[in-house]
């Protein structure tokens, strides 16, 4: 429900802005080669100069694959703000992107080669997953500004984000996982302690 202040704003012509971000944690060693599509998302975005047109791209293909791999879902979050000054959404991106930065194994060193000389040819696969992505658009989205923890719920959220891209409607576009390579791994101990909003589906 919008406030007094969203609808004097609305009234006065400002643009609105909303940030969101959302959280999907997938279990099950068969969602290993997501970090693949989420690894070549993240080379194509730093290769690309964080081109936004790329971004959204890669954007909907995470969800895509995202959608695909929904029998593994195992527990969702979302938050977000509305913003009528794009200096303010844009501070807020720039939190939360320093927060995704900073969960467990999160930040993908893309200079690396994918195996050293000297390392083994199997790797351990980590039985889970956490993508995270934020995203800041113009205007209002109810399926992505509710709660987003039921299955239904996510699918829809998922898909509008698609639609946001398809539209010209986003402004910015972040993801972070975690793990961030393969051969990492995210114990259910380490999910628990770096990933504390998660509700289960």
């Amino acid at each position: 429900m919008s406030s007094w202040r969203d609808r004097f704003n609305q009234l006065s012509g400002k643009t609105r802005f909303v940030v969101c971000r959302l959280f999907v944690h997938l279990s099950g060693q068969e969602v290993a080669p997501l970090l693949g599509i989420l690894n070549r998302a993240g080379r194509e975005a730093v290769e690309s100069d964080g081109d936004l047109q790329i971004l959204g791209e890669g954007l909907v293909e995470i969800c895509q694959s995202l959608l695909q791999y929904d029998t593994y879902w195992e527990s969702t979050a979302n938050e977000g703000e509305v913003f009528w000054n794009e200096g303010d959404a844009g501070d807020y991106v720039n939190e939360l992107f320093t927060d995704s930065a900073q969960r467990y194994l999160s930040e993908v060193d893309l200079s690396e080669s994918d195996l050293g000389a000297n390392e083994p040819l199997s790797l351990p696969i980590t039985s889970n997953l956490v993508v995270m992505i934020t995203v800041a658009y113009e205007g209002e989205v109810p399926d992505l500004e509710a709660d987003l923890s039921n299955i239904h719920a996510l699918k829809i959220g998922l898909k509008a984000l698609i639609s946001l891209h398809d539209r010209g409607k986003l402004r910015a576009i972040q993801v972070h996982f975690s793990p961030a390579q393969l051969g990492d791994e995210l114990t259910n101990e380490q999910l628990l302690l770096n990933f504390p909003e998660l509700i289960p589906l």
